[in-house]
């Protein structure tokens, strides 16, 4: 299921306008280069935004997402045709056989059921050729970045040509373990309606990722700091033998 700043049809359509900075994409885009990688799998895809990043250096792309609201608006922005669009997960995927696998931002977090992950991973790696990579970010739970999850922090209003105001901010609704739970509010300033969005996410050390990987068949080649969040989030790049 995807939580409604996703998979709702008027949050989908503003989503990308109230977190409009992705220069953390850059890094991914040189990693696609650096692995000379033809055929990329973004699982997560979400709004299309890396997706399209890649198909348009000339790179074959399919982008998988839960979402049918969000893979509407991928579909619908300028070179959408250029990506193969699946609205669904990467349990259940046609066969490829692509070089890389993506999930960019908190898309491996957000897969927070350990059964759902454990098939996550193992689409993964069924759609790899041998010899392919897997490249994904997580948040290092060290860093305890939910504590800055509070109104006061986050609250923001984007002005979104063609809508007006919209007012959001996150709020934490809970922490059990590795769980933590939050909600995002978005207040409409043309009509007044307000819709928000709950969310679950997982916090996965590194130890737990590297053995999730290793039963999923993969070997982990290197865990890197994220290159615009070095001391807070962990970039972990896995071949498939």
């Amino acid at each position: 299921m995807a939580d409604e700043c996703f998979g709702h049809p008027r949050l989908a359509a503003v989503y990308d306008l109230l977190d409009p900075d992705r220069s953390d994409l850059e890094a991914y885009l040189r990693l696609a280069e650096e692995f000379g990688a033809r055929r990329v799998l973004d699982i997560g895809c979400g709004t299309g935004v890396f997706a399209l990043l890649l198909a348009g250096h000339g790179i074959e792309v399919v982008g998988v997402d839960p979402a049918a609201a969000s893979i509407e608006v991928a579909r619908a922005k300028p070179g959408g045709d250029r990506v193969r669009w699946i609205c669904g997960d990467a349990a259940a995927l046609p066969s490829l056989r692509v070089d890389l696998v993506t999930m960019t931002a908190n898309v491996a977090q957000a897969i927070a059921g350990a059964r759902a992950w454990q098939e996550t991973l193992r689409g993964a790696r069924e759609a790899l050729r041998p010899g392919g990579r897997l490249v994904f970010e997580t948040r290092d739970p060290a860093a305890r970045a939910w504590q800055g999850w509070t109104r006061e922090r986050s609250r923001r209003v984007t002005r979104v040509p063609g809508v007006g105001a919209v007012e959001s901010w996150v709020e934490l609704t809970g922490v059990c373990g590795p769980l933590v739970t939050f909600r995002w509010t978005y207040v409409f300033g043309a009509d007044g309606q307000v819709l928000t969005s709950d969310s679950t996410v997982r916090f996965r050390g590194r130890e737990e990722v590297e053995e999730d990987l290793a039963a999923a068949g993969f070997t982990v080649e290197e865990v890197r700091g994220a290159p615009d969040r070095p001391e807070k989030e962990l970039v972990f790049l896995a071949r498939r033998p």
